[in-house]
């Protein structure tokens, strides 16, 4: 899960990892960054032909986020169940995206969408190789 800048400026990480603990995930490590426009492109590769990848990566870029490592089975596809719909607007109530996101592009958080992916963002967040 990575906190996206508008969350960390509001003070809302605490919170969210809070919600991440109490719903069975186990925070692994964590790492505050400030993403470079390098980066950002290849953290969002896998959007770069979309019309919304540039507005992304100036977004991303904008602030400190927050990058979490959590342990729990299924993580991925549970995590997704917590951030809720990419739309806070369409967010299930008492998802992290509905409590904490502002609209589309300010979502409060990032979550992968496949373990692959999972694993590819990990590495370019910590480096290294990845257990669990």
């Amino acid at each position: 899960m990575m906190i996206k800048p508008e969350a960390v400026a509001a003070g809302q990480v605490g919170r969210i990892l809070a919600m991440a603990e109490t719903n069975g995930f186990t925070i692994v490590e964590l790492k505050t960054l400030r993403m470079d426009r390098e980066l950002a492109e290849r953290f969002y590769e896998v959007h770069r032909e979309r019309p919304f990848f540039a507005d992304l990566v100036r977004y991303m870029t904008s602030g400190p986020v927050v990058g979490v490592r959590v342990r729990r089975e299924d993580a991925v596809r549970r995590m997704r169940e917590l951030v809720g719909a990419t739309d806070p607007a369409e967010a299930a109530c008492g998802t992290i995206r509905f409590l904490y996101g502002t609209n589309l592009s300010q979502n409060a958080v990032h979550a992968s969408d496949s373990p692959e992916n999972a694993l590819r963002e990990l590495d370019l967040i910590f480096g290294g190789s990845i257990e669990g």
